[in-house]
């Protein structure tokens, strides 16, 4: 009976520890995961930072119903300094595409022939350049790939070469997240 009573009073105090996080938001990226705020955390996004990133994006989404990965990482992190009120102006955000990934910038009507569903990733793509993010996609991989640069998004810009891409904006002080 004692062990019983010690278990209850373990699993309620297990419950209470856990409901005391706040829950998720996703105040700029809807589709992205949200960015739960931690109180008295190091390195918690501060205002008068400026975050540079360059997205290298080769994965595809599990599903096709699903966010790329980088474009889901991208927005949690918009998610995570816009919780924070941290200035749209201060992510200075890009996303550069080749590999599988390319599948997910496909318009509409070319994801929809290819995967029978709409592109989940066009609401995403949205928020995020009105955020300022900058999108490119290798043109290096849509020659080898026979992919026609017009069934592309109109926000991704065709670059000559994702490594380019990856290469100047690292020279530029952008950190290099790949997914």
């Amino acid at each position: 009976m004692l062990i019983m009573k010690a278990l209850i009073i373990l699993l309620s105090t297990i419950t209470l520890a856990v409901a005391q996080w706040s829950p998720p938001k996703s105040p700029a990226v809807s589709g992205a995961d949200g960015y739960v705020e931690i109180p008295n955390a190091a390195l918690a996004p501060t205002k008068n930072s400026t975050y540079r990133v360059i997205f290298d994006a080769t994965r595809p989404a599990d599903k096709p119903t699903e966010l790329l990965p980088a474009l889901n990482m991208a927005g949690s992190e918009l998610n995570a300094l816009a919780t924070a009120n941290v200035p749209p102006g201060n992510a200075k955000f890009a996303v550069v595409f080749h590999g599988p990934a390319v599948d997910g910038i496909l318009d509409e009507a070319h994801y929809n022939a290819k995967f029978g569903t709409s592109n989940p990733n066009l609401k995403a793509i949205a928020e995020m350049k009105k955020r300022g993010v900058e999108f490119f996609v290798c043109g290096q991989y849509l020659a080898a790939e026979k992919i026609e640069p017009k069934t592309v998004l109109p926000e991704v810009t065709v670059a000559a070469d994702a490594l380019l891409v990856l290469i100047h904006y690292q020279n530029n002080g952008y950190a290099l997240l790949s997914f």
